[in-house]
């Protein structure tokens, strides 16, 4: 594998890392149509712990099973898969070396009524399994935000240790803010900065809106303030990791329309994102629908900037 000079910068980034991690994460970055260009697009299924098989799945039942997930990033030329430990554990022999993998190590469920989520993997696991990067999710704003940080430094220096890349969720939640605040420009920012400064490779965000939620942060942005545009607030998040030193990946949301997606996309890619991690928006589609949805978007993030 000819590492090319986007993804070599790239690595130079991470200044403290192994040559293992730094493997990784070129795997990841070289993997599928998008590879070598610094961007990405992964395929992220830890939705059946958060919401439930039936809402995950039932709208395409084929998703129920795991092996479906794999072809349908492999076959999209996708940079990775993530997903929980059982999930990859059941495609794990079949598709052994087919596309890079990430371990997600935390999960919650929509059983539950604290904003907090159980370890359900470990770095032994992501190894046993041959992946590239575990993931973890850090919930900024909860009751429960430091105990997580602490989970992740745990097992982020001991994934490391081992030569794996660490994906961190970023994903504000808690008593101060409402559904308008979890992704307001400030708060989306804030907690990219968080999962940065806790030692992410890779960094996942919800898209930011335009709202200002925190209080203390309202005078700033009056007086420094971010243009009223798409493109504009990604790239005030990709400023927040570390001035684009670290890669961050948007989320895809909730099921919606492929041109609600692409817009998305296009403004991600004018800001200098560094790609999207799209879920429920591929696998609740039909296979047919999800690789020409995907196809789209890798067709954006190819274009020139």
């Amino acid at each position: 594998m000819k590492l090319t000079r986007r993804v070599k910068e790239i690595l130079s980034w991470y200044e403290s890392d192994n040559p293992g991690t730094k493997g990784n994460l070129a795997r990841i970055l070289m993997e599928g149509k998008l590879g070598g260009t610094g961007r990405m697009v992964i395929l992220p299924v830890d939705q059946g712990f958060e919401h439930g098989p039936a809402r995950s799945f039932a709208p395409n039942p084929a998703a129920y099973d795991p092996h479906y997930l794999f072809e349908l990033a492999i076959e999209a030329g996708l940079n990775a898969y993530a997903a929980p430990l059982g999930m990859i554990e059941a495609g794990a022999a079949t598709f052994a070396g087919a596309i890079p993998t990430i371990l997600k190590v935390n999960s919650s469920n929509s059983l539950s009524t604290t904003k907090d989520q159980a370890v359900t993997g470990t770095v032994a696991d992501a190894l046993r399994l041959g992946c590239s990067a575990i993931g973890f999710t850090i919930y900024p704003g909860s009751e429960y935000q430091f105990e997580m940080m602490e989970e992740l430094r745990e097992l982020a220096e001991e994934a490391k240790a081992a030569g794996l890349a660490v994906v961190v969720w970023s994903y504000p939640r808690g008593p101060m803010l409402d559904k308008v605040g979890e992704t307001a420009l400030d708060i989306a920012a804030y907690a990219a900065h968080m999962a940065a400064l806790c030692g992410a490779h890779i960094i996942k965000v919800k898209p930011p809106t335009a709202a200002i939620s925190l209080d203390a942060a309202k005078k700033t942005y009056e007086k420094f303030p971010v243009e009223d545009d798409a493109a504009k607030r990604f790239a005030h998040i990709v400023q927040a990791c570390f001035n684009g030193r670290r890669l961050v990946v948007f989320s895809g949301g909730e099921a919606r329309s492929n041109e609600s997606m692409l817009d998305d996309v296009r403004a991600i890619h004018a800001g200098g994102g560094n790609g999207s991690i799209v879920g429920r928006n591929a696998f609740q589609r039909s296979k047919a629908d999800a690789l020409a949805l995907l196809a789209s978007i890798i067709e954006v993030y190819k274009t020139k900037v």
